[in-house]
C-alpha cells in the first residue's frame, strides 16, 4: 500500500474509491501522567506523551490502511492527521485520506 500526502502519485492514473479513515483514543497510565505533570513545571520535552501520540498515529494509520484494503485500494492519497484532547492525558488521533486504485 502506497501512502502519500499529495493528491497524485507520479506516473500513475488513479480511480478514486472513497474516503477512508482510522482513529484511536489513547491515554497514558496515572503514574506517567503525574510524572509528566511535574515535567511541565521545569520545561522540556514530554517524552511519555510524545510516545503516546506516535503510537496513536501509527494505530490510526494502520486502521485507515485496513479500510482501504477492504475497498481493494492500491494506495491512499492526500493523507491528513488530526488530533484533539478528549480529557487531560487522553487524545484522539484520526488519520484520513482518499483510497485509490491504479488504472
Amino acid at each position: 500500500m502506497i501512502l502519500v500526502n499529495t493528491d497524485y502519485i507520479t506516473g500513475k492514473e488513479l480511480e478514486m474509491l472513497g474516503l477512508v479513515q482510522g482513529s484511536t483514543v489513547q491515554s497514558k497510565n496515572i503514574g506517567k501522567d503525574i510524572t509528566q505533570s511535574f515535567k511541565t513545571l521545569v520545561g522540556g520535552e514530554l517524552k511519555a506523551y510524545n510516545e503516546m501520540m506516535n503510537e496513536a498515529r501509527a494505530l490510526a494509520t494502520k486502521r485507515m490502511v485496513e479500510k482501504a484494503t477492504e475497498l481493494g485500494a492500491d494506495a491512499i492519497v492526500n493523507i491528513r492527521y488530526a488530533s484533539s484532547a478528549i480529557m487531560q492525558g487522553a487524545a484522539e488521533v484520526i488519520a484520513y485520506g482518499t483510497a485509490v486504485k491504479f488504472i
